[in-house]
């Protein structure tokens, strides 16, 4: 029904968007459509998917909101051909509303009252502008509601304005107007000065909507909703006026002047406002958008990161008063044993060494893993004196709090205080984050910008889209996975992902990925989307181990035989692997890309898509008061904002490192060369110890790119740094912000 128009917005062939709109209507999963259905598609990718079925979305609402608006007109009998023609030909919402507003129910408005009191023929003759003698022609209207003729003509006036309002043709054009010329200004209430200090750069701020960044837009709404700013939203008045003017000015006559006061009362009091409000909620939607995407690609490689794999884990959650909860962890993640450590106080530090030492013998531990929060770096310090020459990992323990008092990990741990469960989390997120973080709701994990001011149920669609996306590209140990993993796993719901850990505890490991049919309401359907995401390590089936769907194993086994081999044999041998020509297996529902899939799949089954781990050290400082400008220092990506990147180099607070700092050239994003996680060498530019603030610099750590004598490139570069002075500057609450959360979390 929509393929074509999807079709033509987002560049694809019209065959495309209606294969993935026919598979998304038959159940199917986008992490699987874009996996297992390349050869329908035409190799389209999750993003390309998501956005056909969001267009989709959009698509249906604004075709039920057609629907209402030619009933309510129908009914109050004022729909004609020509009217219906134009609501069939609206292709937006805003063109489809304009043509509904003189229609639209409302309020009592001065026109309807002025209508009633009989004043619609002389609005009309003001319109008419036929150079009458209008004080005697307003003066018939005089009556015992209307007591002076200026009553009358003020009346007339409030018609014209309302019909003025209600010009779809007009509205397009100041809208347009609005789009090229308006700006999102603001002031600071004037009994608020003291109290608005955060907004300080938005104390007298002006900038055109089309320029505007999400953050400012945020920051600017943020202080306007809290009552410290008075927010302002339009073009040069004059231009509005010009425009309205032309429409409904006739020349030179009587009339002229009543036209000009509608023409400027309909601005002011109806158009300028509406068309306001509707651009502050599109500039809303906008910046939630951008904020949205920023914690959503931070997300997607926090989820990413570098898993430590299958090791036996001291973890600790350090602490000065309370003390350090220590954990032993088996391979599996699983608890082994408890203890309580102090190593901040002198009189303790010789028997919590003992602790240690002997939990590392009984349990035979090969690494440590301390969380990286309060006391982290004094801890990491204690047992690197220790020298019991095993790796040890700072570990981000952003929501880890959250987690341990959920019911995810009461229902695990029931018998452990919520610093046990920390201290659990702490472990298992070293030995692989995306399995831990899974059981955290994922504005809690710390790596967003403007999390609270944005849309929340767009923000919770969008982060689940991101979970259930990295979900499936690593796939899925079912013998191993928690309910919360399995529940992010295409296909799988809630339910259906408890049943399996019930199967799994009364049946034992799963050894074929056919028995998930015995899974109590895992049917046909979720059985095809679930189970090329489920890894099965040792089944008897060597493909139940792989990212090969069951439906292409007879391909697998032919390709075998055909090679006179097994597939076991066939598997990582790359000496038969390359003999195979996949022309050969083509069929009406496999093709190229699919099998081509299968192959690389065969080089390297199962393998996972994230990058090796590696250890980092920070600097030998542990305190903001130790940080000197012009220091060098290592460093983590921790957060990515558009305004900059915030740095973790071993001390309690992160430093920031602003978007004119990170690179030589000019980005317009952190993004563009930076990852969350990557580790950077960081010069320090700035020091606040009263504010607990560092400004860093990334690109004065790197050499300076050769000078380029050509002209041209000077005047880019020279234009290009005054943008970022610019950017500087009106991010710099921003920025400061930021920082002042990260200290207070």
């Amino acid at each position: 029904m929509f393929g074509t128009t999807i079709a033509a917005k987002l560049g694809l062939r019209v065959s495309q968007v209606d294969t993935v709109l026919s598979l998304l209507k038959e159940g199917s999963t986008i992490p699987f459509i874009a996996r297992y259905r390349k050869d329908s598609t035409g190799n389209l990718d999750e993003v390309q998917i998501q956005q056909i079925q969001d267009e989709e979305k959009l698509l249906i609402s604004f075709t039920e909101r057609k629907i209402v608006i030619e009933k309510t007109i129908t009914e109050q009998g004022k729909m004609t051909a020509a009217l219906h023609e134009k609501i069939d030909a609206a292709t937006t919402l805003n063109e489809l509303e304009d043509i509904y507003l003189p229609y639209k129910p409302k309020r009592k408005t001065k026109a309807q009252t002025a209508r009633e009191q009989g004043l619609e023929p002389l609005a009309e003759i003001l319109l008419a502008q036929q150079n009458e003698n209008i004080e005697m022609i307003a003066s018939a209207f005089i009556n015992e509601v209307i007591k002076t003729t200026e009553e009358a003509l003020q009346g007339a006036r409030d018609i014209i304005a309302e019909k003025i309002n209600e010009d779809a043709a007009l509205r397009a054009k100041l809208r347009k107007l609005f789009e090229t010329k308006a700006n999102l200004q603001s002031k600071v209430l004037a009994d608020k000065i003291g109290e608005a200090i955060k907004y300080k750069d938005y104390f007298d701020f002006s900038e055109p909507i089309h320029k505007v960044p999400s953050h400012r837009i945020l920051a600017v709404m943020r202080g306007f909703l809290e009552g410290f700013l008075r927010m302002n939203i339009a073009p040069p008045e004059e231009d509005a006026l010009y425009l309205i003017d032309e429409a409904y000015l006739q020349g030179s006559s009587a009339e002229k002047p009543h036209i000009q006061k509608a023409c400027k009362d309909a601005y002011r009091r109806l158009l300028q406002p509406a068309l306001e409000t509707e651009y502050r909620t599109a500039l809303k939607q906008k910046a939630d958008e951008d904020a949205i995407a920023v914690f959503a690609e931070n997300l997607r490689q926090l989820l990413l990161s570098a898993p430590l794999g299958s090791k036996r884990i001291l973890a600790i959650d350090p602490g000065y008063r309370t003390g350090c909860k220590v954990v032993c962890l088996d391979e599996k993640g699983e608890l082994l044993k408890t203890d309580l450590i102090y190593v901040h106080e002198a009189n303790k530090i010789y028997d919590s060494e003992y602790k240690i030492k002997e939990l590392v013998n009984i349990y035979q531990i090969e690494v440590f893993a301390i969380g990286d929060g309060t006391a982290g770096r004094e801890t990491e310090q204690f047992i690197k004196k220790m020298n019991l020459g095993l790796p040890i990992f700072l570990v981000n323990e952003d929501g880890a709090s959250v987690y341990s008092a959920s019911e995810a990990a009461r229902e695990e741990f029931p018998n452990e205080d919520i610093t046990v469960r920390g201290s659990v989390s702490i472990g298992r997120r070293l030995m692989d984050p995306l399995a831990e973080l899974v059981k955290i709701d994922p504005k809690s994990i710390g790596v967003g910008q403007y999390q609270h001011d944005v849309n929340a149920f767009r923000l919770k669609e969008k982060l689940d889209q991101t979970v259930v996306s990295c979900v499936n590209a690593v796939g899925v140990n079912i013998n191993t996975a928690s309910k919360q993993l399995l529940n992010y796993v295409s296909g799988i719901t809630e339910t259906v992902a408890q049943n399996i850990i019930e199967y799994r505890k009364t049946n034992g490991a799963f050894t074929s990925r056919e028995q998930l049919l015995k899974v109590p309401r895992l049917g046909a359907k979720a059985y095809e989307q679930c189970a090329g995401f489920l890894r099965i390590p040792q089944a008897i089936n060597p493909l139940d181990a792989s990212a090969v769907h069951p439906e292409a194993y007879n391909i697998v086994e032919k390709m075998a035989a055909d090679l006179r081999s097994s597939v076991k044999e066939m598997i990582g041998n790359e000496n038969l692997l390359k003999k195979i020509d996949v022309k050969q297996y083509i069929t009406e529902t496999t093709g190229t890309l699919t099998l081509q899939d299968i192959i690389k799949e065969m080089h390297k089954p199962g393998l996972d898509p994230r990058k090796e781990l590696e250890q980092f050290e920070f600097a030998n400082i542990y305190t903001i008061e130790e940080v000197k400008v012009g220091m060098e220092l290592p460093g983590v990506v921790t957060n990515l904002t558009r305004f900059g990147a915030f740095i973790d180099i071993g001390v309690k607070q992160d430093g920031l490192v602003h978007v004119s700092e990170i690179a030589h050239k000019y980005i317009n994003d952190p993004s563009e060369v930076l990852s969350l996680q990557q580790k950077v060498k960081v010069k320090v530019l700035e020091v606040d110890v009263l504010r607990k603030r560092i400004a860093l610099s990334i690109k004065q750590t790197q050499p300076t790119p050769a000078a380029n004598t050509n002209h041209a490139s000077f005047k880019k570069k020279s234009a290009m740094n005054k943008q970022e002075i610019d950017l500087s500057n009106l991010q710099v609450t921003d920025a400061l912000s930021m920082l002042k959360k990260k200290f207070a979390k």
